[in-house]
């Protein structure tokens, strides 16, 4: 009878859940109190030139409660010379502070943080302290489902600091900036859920934004991708991310992304 109340809770949160889950943004929702999660995240970026650029992000993942979950993250990519190293890594955590849920719909507001490490050369304006920058990030996001779509806003303040040992932030750049973000997704297949072993696939559509706060200087990108959820527990992701608009220094923001994921339910309960 447990296992069986266990798949059903289950169940029920993939439903409400399968298209919240963003490529390139966390929601306010939360991944099921007591799971764990491993990611990895392939970033194919070309910059203008023809070089390719290859990021490698892996991940672990921990939910905590219902209101806490934390990641912690590492970067690895192929800019420096010889071959793939390792450049930093990161630590992320998220509070849910409000959840209103209805049948088939909710909406749920939480804060979110992260401090990173990184030892790799400065190369661009644009702030990214997921992969590129030593600093700190802190903001608001808001997500709301109806049916078959989600859609996520989020808000943030992200602060640039040295890449030590070797690359002090340059003075003549603005080193904090206001980034925010519109995600859309829609659960396409199946129509009717009726076992955890259907596969489940949405489209999305996300817009990335920031602004450097000491010189106004700004970019947009549009990020359109589709997910595969394989028997509740499996996540592919494909993207492609397509820079609208910039007026700072990016050294390669177009580029495919590849994403995997995998859940490991009720490990802490």
């Amino acid at each position: 009878m447990k296992k069986i109340i266990t798949i059903i809770c289950i169940l029920l949160t993939f439903k409400a859940n399968a298209q919240e889950l963003f490529v390139m943004t966390e929601p306010a929702s939360n991944m099921p109190t007591g799971s764990i999660g491993i990611r990895a995240m392939n970033s194919f970026m070309y910059e203008k030139n023809g070089t390719l650029n290859y990021h490698v992000m892996p991940e672990l993942m921990w939910g905590i409660s219902a209101k806490w979950m934390v990641h912690v993250q590492s970067f690895h990519s192929n800019r420096s010379t010889g071959g793939l190293k390792t450049e930093g890594g990161s630590i992320y955590a998220k509070y849910r502070f409000f959840s209103s849920d209805d049948i088939h719909k909710h909406f749920r507001m939480a804060l979110y943080g992260r401090y990173s490490k990184n030892r790799a050369d400065l190369h661009q304006e644009e702030i990214e302290t997921m992969g590129h920058n030593t600093g700190y990030e802190g903001g608001l996001v808001a997500t709301k489902l109806v049916n078959k779509v989600a859609v996520s806003s989020s808000l943030s303040y992200e602060r640039a600091l040295d890449n030590k040992p070797d690359y002090k932030f340059p003075s003549t750049q603005s080193n904090n900036a206001t980034n925010y973000t519109l995600s859309i997704g829609k659960l396409m297949y199946p129509k009717t859920y009726t076992s955890l072993n259907q596969t489940n696939i949405n489209l999305m559509c996300e817009f990335l934004g920031q602004t450097l706060n000491q010189n106004g200087k700004s970019n947009l990108d549009i990020v359109p991708s589709v997910q595969f959820i394989i028997r509740s527990q499996a996540r592919i992701d494909v993207a492609y991310r397509k820079e609208l608009y910039s007026s700072m220094t990016r050294t390669a923001p177009n580029g495919f992304m590849i994403k995997f994921e995998y859940t490991f339910f009720n490990v802490t309960k």
